[in-house]
């Protein structure tokens, strides 16, 4: 094997890459990053058995091959190279040779054959989605994934299609996470539960443009494509949770309010919290239609701030956990949002003005 690239191109690849490789396993050859040269292309893949990335790189391909590097070592030495230009090359006795401006590198590697293979992943169901679409779904979203591996379908985010409509969905049992477009393109009727660690780094290897992103979900396995990297996650098996049922159908208390502001003031209201506590509510309380007080009273110190509000109904007065009111709110980038509750007990939804292309329901702390 034997190519010439860009440093930088090289760099970004290998970045990409590793987020799909293991580190630590009792399989070396899955801490490493396999390269492979054939019919004139540059292809750098990683794979921890659960999630693998292909990165097609371009470069002058003169002799072709394949081969295993470590992946921490190769990207380390790919960082400090002194020139643009890099020249990689193999030996007969597995050598792997880097060289750039005066600098050579030679380590060891490792065959290619024992490197395991990605799933093919069949291409019978498409769903084509802009890259700054899919990629804003994800991000307001991911946040609201379980962690817990006792409840697996909630570690990973629902997507489904309907006609037009593209909904990505996630719950951890105190909060929900809902994201609406509406696409140019007709689709089937498509469900599937994708692993949160896999929808992150899909978001992070699309750009924020309308090129498209290709997804292909099969029965077991799922692949996102653009027009230089492949993704493919195996799929949670597992019905997920009817979320519609948590949302309650009306609503006492309607309160328009600045997304900005209110964002500001509860990060204001944190700075007395003590995040050791299991128990740090702010509350939120108003008694007219016009202002709502954020209330934060902890050992550390005790703070009040009023913010201006449009109310429909009842007042409230309602405990929360700040940590969902700030991960929702610094998700949002519309200007004002809608709060509604039917009192303390109540979930909190919080909605768009009009339409929608959001919904999140917060569970309020028990007093």
């Amino acid at each position: 094997m034997h190519v010439i690239c860009s440093r930088s191109l090289l760099n970004e690849a290998i970045a990409i890459v590793q987020k799909a490789i293991a580190t630590r396993s009792p399989n070396p050859i899955l801490e490493g990053i396999l390269i492979d040269v054939s019919q004139n292309t540059i292809t750098l893949t990683g794979y921890d058995l659960e999630t693998g990335i292909e990165y097609k790189l371009d470069g002058e391909v003169r002799e072709e091959g394949s081969v295993v590097v470590q992946s921490k070592m190769f990207g380390d030495i790919v960082r400090k190279l002194p020139d643009e230009v890099v020249d990689i090359s193999t030996g007969s006795d597995l050598s792997f040779t880097i060289r750039s401006g005066n600098s050579t590198f030679k380590i060891r590697s490792l065959e290619a054959g024992d490197y395991p293979k990605i799933p093919v992943v069949e291409e019978s169901q498409k769903v084509i989605v802009p890259q700054s679409v899919l990629r804003s779904m994800i991000m307001q979203t991911i946040f609201a994934s379980s962690n817990d591996e006792s409840r697996p379908v909630m570690n990973g985010l629902n997507v489904s299609t309907e006609e037009k409509n593209l909904e990505i969905v996630a719950v951890d049992g105190f909060r929900l996470a809902v994201r609406r477009e509406e696409l140019e393109n007709k689709n089937e009727s498509l469900a599937f539960n994708v692993p949160a660690k896999a929808m992150a780094e899909v978001a992070r290897i699309m750009s924020d443009s309308d090129a498209e992103m290709a997804i292909y979900p099969s029965h077991n396995h799922i692949l996102f494509e653009n027009d230089r990297i492949r993704l493919v996650s195996r799929l949670i098996q597992g019905d997920f949770m009817d979320y519609r049922k948590l949302v309650p159908p009306s609503c006492r208390s309607r309160i328009l309010i600045n997304t900005k502001e209110m964002l500001e003031a509860i990060e204001r209201a944190s700075l007395v919290i003590n995040v050791e506590l299991r128990r740090f509510p702010v509350t939120l309380s108003n008694s007219s239609e016009k202002e709502m007080m954020i209330t934060a009273k902890t050992d550390l110190g005790h703070v009040e701030e009023m913010i201006p509000i449009e109310l429909s109904g009842d007042n409230i007065d309602i405990d929360f956990n700040p940590k969902y009111f700030l991960d929702t709110l610094r998700a949002l980038d519309c200007e004002k949002i809608v709060l509604e509750m039917s009192g303390p007990s109540s979930p909190c939804l919080i909605k768009p003005v009009e339409g929608d292309s959001f919904l999140y329901l917060l569970l309020p702390l028990r007093r």
